[in-house]
């Protein structure tokens, strides 16, 4: 699978996907929270549809990365790094989609008030959920790197005058 185009089309999707979650979980969000300090509920709700939009686009990627991932292993193995690496990414986003997001979103519809029961319900799930997203991201950013420095690894053939013909 050296540079073969299934590894370029593999590492341009996981870059996507990045680049995608690491600005809206470290740049889009905290700057939401900044200006908006006055409407926290506003920036939080901001915040949650686009985390669930990445968490979308995670889902539909990694099934999409996991299949051709599959498709293109010559021995079939499991045990490949990258094969668990994404399909725990699909499992983040499966996570993330239906269960913590589904649970944040009954405690907020149920009121928030600092200090309540309901607030350190919420403040618990929210930090499972952070660090969910924090290692989905570690995850990505391993397997992007992983895919370029192959990339830059494998020599390309040079072609020659002669070679076109």
């Amino acid at each position: 699978m050296h540079n073969s185009l299934g590894e370029r089309f593999q590492t341009f999707f996981l870059s996507l996907w990045a680049g995608g979650q690491l600005t809206v979980g470290y740049l889009v969000a905290p700057v939401l929270f900044a200006s908006l300090p006055d409407d926290r509920a506003l920036a939080g709700m901001l915040a949650g549809k686009m985390f669930s939009i990445i968490a979308w686009v995670g889902l539909v990627l990694a099934l999409v990365l996991v299949v051709v991932y599959y498709l293109q292993q010559k021995s079939k193995s499991f045990a490949q790094w990258r094969f668990w690496s994404l399909a725990g990414l699909f499992v983040l986003s499966i996570v993330s989609l239906f269960v913590l997001q589904p649970m944040m979103a009954e405690l907020k519809a149920q009121g928030i008030v600092a200090g309540s029961e309901i607030a350190k319900q919420f403040g618990k799930l929210h930090g499972i959920s952070s660090g969910l997203y924090l290692l989905g991201s570690l995850l990505l950013a391993s397997l992007v790197l992983a895919g370029l420095k192959t990339q830059a690894k494998t020599p390309r053939k040079r072609t020659t005058v002669g070679d076109r013909v």
